[in-house]
């Protein structure tokens, strides 16, 4: 039996035109991505990503657009699953209250999984500032947008 794993990511933009990125070390990988992460069963897509912002950052938000649905196979860096990852603009529905942090890859603490957020300007963002296939690939379309 052939596994999708379903996920769905926020785009997040703030007044300075700059995108919120997190860099997440986990199972002793580490990778940078936009926020939000996995479906849970019975969950919807724009129910899960508000549930994944107030895990991740204790922001509650609204999803403003849809911008992108993978169209492409993309096997899983974890398992054997094909991603099905899907990407929503969002805006914060309270003050952004979460840390950011200036380098990639600044945790505080050591105990996995660990996560830091930083703002990267749209100006100065590429492919490469991310780890996986379909966020590089959305940021070619966000780079098309600006």
């Amino acid at each position: 039996m052939k596994i999708f794993n379903v996920r769905v990511y926020g785009l997040l933009i703030n007044d300075n035109q700059q995108i919120l990125l997190s860099d997440e070390q986990e199972y002793g990988q580490r990778f940078t991505k936009f926020p939000g992460g996995g479906l849970e069963y019975g969950e919807g897509l724009i129910d899960g990503l508000k549930r994944e912002f107030l895990e991740e950052c204790n922001l509650p938000i609204e999803i403003t657009d849809h911008f992108y649905t993978t169209d492409f196979f993309v096997k899983s860096a974890f398992n054997d699953s094909q991603i099905v990852s899907v990407y929503y603009k969002v805006r914060p529905l309270a003050p952004i209250g979460f840390v950011t942090k200036e380098q990639p890859f600044d945790f505080d603490g050591t105990q996995e999984p660990l996560q830091a957020f930083r703002w990267k300007k749209l100006t100065d963002l590429q492919p490469q500032d991310v780890t996986f296939p379909i966020d590089q690939y959305v940021i070619d379309l966000i780079r098309k947008e600006i």
